[in-house]
């Protein structure tokens, strides 16, 4: 760090995002409605490419006495399985598959919080790059499109499973029908607390521990391992107990969807 980087400075400039311009398709540190967080974007892909391409290979070359990552694969999928089957007791292939996508990847995201905050704003700085950040979820719009998608599917599948039982239940609980517009309201709200309860989890827990590291960053070199190593190994079960709640929650929330009052 710079004599003249106070560290105001440093934390802004760690906070700030490399961006596309969607309007004009340039690229830059701006901001803006059409305005596209290309380093959340780039390193989520990459993660998803790595993580889903690797198991797929797994699955291609798998071995009847499985070793190495195929050991690793297995025993992602069989926990994630089985907390699929103690909430969701219903026939389905999607949800299983849903429940690993979203704890795999949002587990490898949060994971890049563990590398050092100026490693990769660094090396791409040598191609010119100013604001790089690492974390896709420390990012609330990455964190608000995983909860909307996950609320559209919750809409999708109360439309799907419950079909006009669904207006039945919107108008009926939970204080019967002559209380219809109280449940309605209720009702919307409880649906709307769901994405933002999710997003605001995630993203609050994640943005608070890369600024932890951002402010271990300031400190003196020769200062900063202590308190570095020690959030890094607690932090180690922040970003996995994350990945498993945002995963735990989407699980319930879709069986809520599939069952009937």
């Amino acid at each position: 760090m710079s004599e003249a980087l106070t560290p105001g400075r440093y934390i802004e400039h760690h906070l700030g995002h490399l961006t596309l311009n969607l309007k004009t398709f340039t690229i830059g540190d701006g901001g803006g409605f059409w305005t596209l967080n290309l380093d959340t974007f780039l390193v989520s892909v990459t993660l998803a490419i790595i993580a889903f391409g690797g198991m797929r290979l797994v699955a291609t070359r798998m071995k009847l006495v499985p070793t190495g990552f195929q050991n690793i694969v297995e025993i992602l999928i069989e926990f994630v399985g089985n907390s699929v089957r103690d909430i969701f007791h219903h026939k389905s292939t999607f949800i299983p598959s849903l429940a690993l996508t979203i704890f795999l990847w949002i587990f490898l995201m949060n994971a890049m919080d563990l590398l050092p905050v100026d490693l990769i704003p660094n090396l791409l700085g040598y191609v010119g790059v100013k604001h790089f950040k690492a974390v896709p979820t420390a990012d609330p719009n990455a964190a608000f499109a995983m909860s909307i998608s996950v609320f559209l599917l919750v809409v999708f599948f109360n439309i799907k499973m419950k079909r006009l039982g669904l207006l039945k239940e919107m108008f009926t609980s939970p204080f019967g029908p002559y209380l219809f517009p109280i449940n309605f309201i209720f009702r919307l709200v409880e649906e709307c607390v769901k994405p933002v309860s999710l997003a605001l989890r995630l993203f609050g827990n994640m943005f608070a521990g890369e600024l932890i590291f951002i402010l271990i960053a300031i400190m003196p070199w020769w200062v900063q391992w202590p308190p570095g190593a020690i959030w890094a190994i607690f932090h180690i079960l922040v970003i996995t107990l994350q990945a498993f709640l945002f995963m735990m929650l989407t699980i319930i929330y879709l069986s809520m969807a599939h069952d009937s009052h």
